[in-house]
């Protein structure tokens, strides 16, 4: 197994999205992100059914850099309640799990 994995984080809009991948970039925090727009979200909020058009970040670093990644993320999201789910990686090409764990090497 790697120490590679996913972490998904929905945001309001474009503009947010982009603000968050580039400082956790800048702050080497991840090796990749991934802004999917049009993401269609269905889920209750304070008791009453939300529909709302996101965008899906797909963030790409390393277990350890986790806990720090998700206080920036806490800190600057404009969510009260960001998602922020972090998947493993079992498996994948290893010249490319090599470069994440590159890019997130302060």
């Amino acid at each position: 197994m790697s120490d590679a994995i996913v972490v998904l984080c929905t945001c309001p809009d474009n503009t947010s999205a982009r603000q968050l991948a580039q400082t956790l970039l800048s702050e080497k925090l991840a090796a990749c992100v991934n802004l999917i727009p049009q993401v269609t979200s269905l889920y209750y909020w304070q008791g009453k059914m939300e529909e709302s058009q996101e965008v899906q970040l797909v963030i790409k670093t390393r277990r350890t850099m986790f806990g720090v990644l998700q206080e920036r993320l806490l800190a600057l999201h404009p969510y009260e309640v960001p998602e922020i789910l972090a998947l493993p990686i079992l498996c994948g090409n290893p010249a490319y799990l090599q470069w994440v764990q590159e890019q997130t090497t302060p």
